[in-house]
């Protein structure tokens, strides 16, 4: 760990602080319908105009920052979706909570690829891998605390009290400003920095890591989504249900760790299509036993998936080096975005099949990026000093 650059750490914390705030809206929601009597519709066109925005505009964000040098500071982008989060709880017309909602989405947005574009120069080849799924992990576990913020302010104060909220971010900002100018590490000119344009070429394979990356989140928001119902049908309680998804998760964050670190050492590519390999069998163990090794499947599934998320992120920066900006809003932004859309179709199955048939369409998807992170043309580290032709 000591080749991890100091100031990562802060950027760990303000990715924190920043993801804190993407699920409050989801959180809230039931108080909105029943305390200004807004119907699933608009509660849930809440929930899609942050998601659509947020990933939307981060390209366009990181194409700002890759070619025209224009950023929006750290600790700026943290205090815009806080402020605009807060807001939320005191403001009553419709209008004014759509308008939040985007905007909130909006320093959301700022907020990655201008961070992962610090993280990439800050780091080496050496050290890609786990600088990388430090920084990302550091948003998981904000994402994972912020239902849980969001719901003990709302107990104790209901929602005007959502705009306590913004103190966490107002820390970080302050935090961001004392210890120097996070956008003063290891950067570039603006002249310096616009490279190479481009092309076909250049872009295939981050297309090819794309389009993986987006059937891997797809297969992702698919099981967070349905888990829970599918394990209240085998018999479950809805806590316990819940709370073994809250397992996996935690699996997946454990698992990105570990593939930073290892990946590392033995390759990037090498350790994205092992965990996608090991993701399929698993879920299959998952789906076909009970007990405790059905749990331990569960476990071994998120492990294994989630362990490759940050790391294509990296491949992606290694492969567009003049355009990390980019790379960081297609891999984080675009990518997730489009896979949570693909829960709507895992839902049409579920609807007109069964729930099961739902849940084992998941390998497919997994198996589709697999076999498209195959074709990527990113470097083997390891396997080719170990892999001897047969003659």
């Amino acid at each position: 760990m000591k080749s991890i650059p100091g100031p990562i750490f802060r950027l760990f914390l303000a990715h924190l602080v920043t993801d804190l705030y993407m699920p409050v809206i989801a959180a809230i929601l039931p108080l909105l319908i029943s305390t200004r009597g807004y119907s699933y519709l608009l509660a849930g066109l809440l929930v899609t105009t942050y998601n659509l925005t947020s990933s939307a505009s981060q390209p366009l964000f990181g194409w700002l920052s890759d070619r025209k040098g224009w950023q929006v500071h750290i600790s700026i982008s943290v205090l815009i979706s806080a402020v605009f989060i807060g807001l939320m709880g005191i403001l009553e017309p419709y209008p004014l909570l759509l308008a939040c909602a985007a905007l909130a989405a909006i320093g959301h947005a700022c907020f990655h690829p201008h961070a992962l574009s610090i993280v990439s120069r800050l780091s080496t080849s050496l050290n890609r891998g786990r600088v990388t799924s430090l920084f990302v992990v550091g948003g998981n576990i904000g994402y994972s605390l912020g239902p849980i913020l969001a719901g003990a302010v709302i107990v104790v104060y209901g929602l005007p009290g959502l705009p306590i909220l913004i103190v966490p971010a107002l820390l970080m900002a302050v935090l961001l400003r004392k210890t120097g100018d996070t956008t003063a590490f290891p950067t570039a000119h603006h002249d310096e920095r616009i490279g190479k344009p481009i092309t076909f070429v250049t872009f295939s394979p981050v297309a090819l890591l794309f389009a993986a990356s987006t059937l891997r989140a797809w297969a992702v928001f698919s099981a967070i989504a349905f888990l829970p119902p599918y394990l209240v049908m085998q018999g479950q309680d809805l806590f316990s249900a819940n709370l073994l998804v809250t397992l996996m998760l935690l699996a997946g964050v454990t698992g990105q760790i570990a593939g930073g670190v290892l990946a590392d050492i033995y390759g990037k590519k090498e350790f994205v299509v092992l965990g996608l390999v090991c993701a399929i069998p698993a879920f299959f163990v998952f789906l076909s036993t009970s007990g405790l090794l059905s749990i331990f499947a569960l476990l071994l599934f998120g492990f294994s998936l989630w362990s490759s998320f940050a790391l294509t992120v990296a491949m992606a920066h290694e492969l567009m080096p003049d355009h990390v900006g980019l790379t960081s809003g297609l891999m984080l932004g675009v990518s997730v975005g489009a896979g949570g859309l693909g829960v709507a179709f895992t839902g049409m199955i579920a609807d007109s099949i069964s729930l099961h048939a739902a849940l084992s369409s998941i390998p497919a998807l997994i198996i589709a990026a697999l076999l498209l992170m195959l074709i990527v043309r990113y470097p083997w580290k390891y396997l080719p000093s170990r892999v001897r032709p047969v003659l």
